[in-house]
């Protein structure tokens, strides 16, 4: 059996902030593999977080960041309770996300939200761009196009500008595991200068 050092359990709790027993577990699963072990803990906690999403979030807050004078963001993050709404780690997160989104400009929070027109004219597009290959061909890329369309400009799909090894949906999964409440990314709205007015409220 492989023996686990105290130091390695503190820093694994450390760098995932999970609990001690966990961290000593998913270690002795991993063979003392400190890479696996994360790994291992990061597949539980979505698993901890999916029980979660269901739950009812109405605490949280709302938080502005501005860059450079010339861009603004407005943004709604809620929580179940007060207690999480005002830990370290639930505003990181707000910053993190407002941060973002002033330098990703997402146009929509999820993928629901894009109006079926879009989605159409999009299509269309796509279709014009491969018209001379088979039609099933067609279709496999019209669909990777698409996809490629949401992860561009649905903030919850968009590849996190301070990691591009997670999306945004997976740095609010892994908070919730961490935390143990439901988040839930309310609404935004994304102010830049010069525009005739700003974008409408994104909305969850």
């Amino acid at each position: 059996m492989t023996t686990i050092s105290a130091d390695a359990v503190k820093d694994l709790r450390e760098k995932t902030g999970a609990g001690m027993m966990e961290c000593k577990k998913a270690l002795v699963e991993s063979g003392g593999d400190f890479e696996k072990a994360i790994d291992l803990l990061r597949q539980r906690g979505l698993a901890t977080a999916a029980k979660k999403a269901g739950r009812t979030a109405s605490q949280g807050l709302i938080s502005s960041y501005i860059h450079m004078d010339k861009i603004g963001v407005l943004l709604e993050v809620n929580c179940e309770t007060d207690f999480v709404a005002r830990t370290d780690d639930f505003r990181e997160l707000v910053k993190d996300i407002a941060m973002h989104i002033a330098a990703a400009s997402p146009q929509y929070l999820v993928r629901e939200d894009v109006p079926q027109d879009v989605i159409e004219r999009e299509k269309e597009i796509y279709r014009a761009q491969v018209a001379n290959k088979p039609p099933q061909v067609v279709e496999k890329i019209v669909e990777g196009k698409l996809e490629k369309f949401f992860t561009d400009t649905c903030l919850v799909d968009q590849v996190f500008v301070k990691d591009p090894d997670r999306k945004i949906k997976d740095v609010i999964t892994e908070k919730v595991a961490k935390v143990g409440e439901n988040i839930v990314v309310r609404r935004f709205v994304r102010y830049q200068l010069g525009e005739n007015q700003p974008s409408e409220p994104k909305t969850c």
